[in-house]
């Protein structure tokens, strides 16, 4: 059993995982489907309570458990440098809010406040239940048994994409620190659901995705700026992130190459030969994907939060299918943000 929460987009996803073994392969095996299924009804349904509220020591240690791993954040530098940047590049955007939540907000939460919010939760929120492996043909009957929620509407999802704008912010935040760390974000316009998709993975792979990528060898390797150099981008909000960790002084040349490597894929200098292997990579992740059931459920819930359904088949060929041009397209339509230098100032 786990219990995660992340964003996709502007989306806030609270997750659970329950994974049982498979009764064919277990002798005199008690109905494990279906005690799963109870304990995780019980769990989301009808958690422990005391009077208006959940219990006060379980909320008071998670409330501990969740400012620790917000304090962690700000040990992690990489991380740090990422949450700043989305602050900063999405000031007035639901996506600035980072899964966590803020330190202030959660050490206000009361066991009274927080039954509230998940009985809005229950009443009001979307609900996916996913069951993946060799379920018998009353899967579904128990699922109604133990799950007899109210259908509830889908909500409208209204991606902000932001205007386009021409000014380049630039932030630069000191610590004390060896490795200062240099982020970039820009806005592709494109998310999960639009026909460039496919084009727009291929571009993220040669541009900073994987070890053959222009940032990895153009940045780390061939002019030793950077300890690390790479990219990914969010399929369902339009944003591409460059995370690296330079030396201080090498701030604006990292900055400088970053901006030839953009430059590179927008005039189309890279080989038919760097597709084919990008294209062979991102095919061999969809496979190794779908071969668990997480991330075969990760795969499926895209299209959950784009309202666009994409099976693996068409993934695969579309993926197969992009040419050299539409990547190009890609990376001219991609506009630079803003820039956060996490600058360190140990030994100054």
């Amino acid at each position: 059993l786990a219990v995660d929460v992340s964003k996709k987009g502007e989306d806030h996803i609270i997750s659970i995982y329950v994974d049982i073994a498979n009764e064919v392969y277990l002798h005199d095996a008690p109905p494990l489907f279906e005690k799963a299924l109870s304990m995780l009804s019980d769990i989301v349904l009808h958690p422990a309570t005391e009077g208006n509220g959940f219990l006060p020591s379980i909320v008071e240690s998670e409330k501990r458990a969740l400012l620790q791993r917000i304090e962690a954040t700000y040990d992690d530098k990489m991380r740090y440098a990422n949450e700043r940047l989305i602050e900063e590049m999405c000031k007035v955007e639901p996506y600035r809010l980072s899964a966590h939540g803020k330190k202030e907000i959660v050490s206000s939460i009361t066991n009274e406040s927080l039954y509230q919010y998940y009985q809005k939760v229950l009443a009001e929120d979307e609900m996916d239940l996913y069951i993946i492996g060799d379920i018998s043909e009353n899967a579904v009957d128990l699922v109604s048994k133990y799950f007899s929620i109210s259908a509830r509407p889908a909500r409208e999802r209204n991606v902000l994409l932001h205007k386009r704008n021409n000014e380049e912010k630039e932030v630069v935040e000191k610590q004390e620190l060896k490795q200062s760390k240099l982020h970039i974000g820009y806005r592709t316009f494109i998310t999960y659901k639009d026909e460039d998709y496919f084009a727009l993975q291929l571009f993220n792979g040669l541009f900073g995705g994987f070890s053959h990528s222009k940032l990895f060898v153009n940045v780390r390797e061939k002019n030793s700026l950077a300890y690390y150099a790479a990219s990914r981008f969010e399929s369902h909000k339009g944003l591409l992130f460059v995370m690296s960790g330079i030396e201080a002084k090498n701030y604006e040349k990292a900055v400088e190459i970053i901006k030839e490597q953009m430059l590179a894929m927008q005039n189309g200098d890279f080989s038919e030969e760097e597709m084919h292997q990008t294209k062979s990579v991102i095919q061999n992740q969809i496979l190794e994907a779908i071969d668990t059931p997480r991330g075969f459920v990760e795969m499926l819930y895209h299209g959950i939060i784009s309202d666009r359904t994409r099976p693996v088949e068409e993934w695969l060929t579309g993926i197969e299918s992009v040419m050299k041009e539409e990547i190009v397209k890609v990376a001219k339509n991609i506009e630079l943000d803003t820039i956060y230098f996490l600058q360190g100032t140990e030994g100054e």
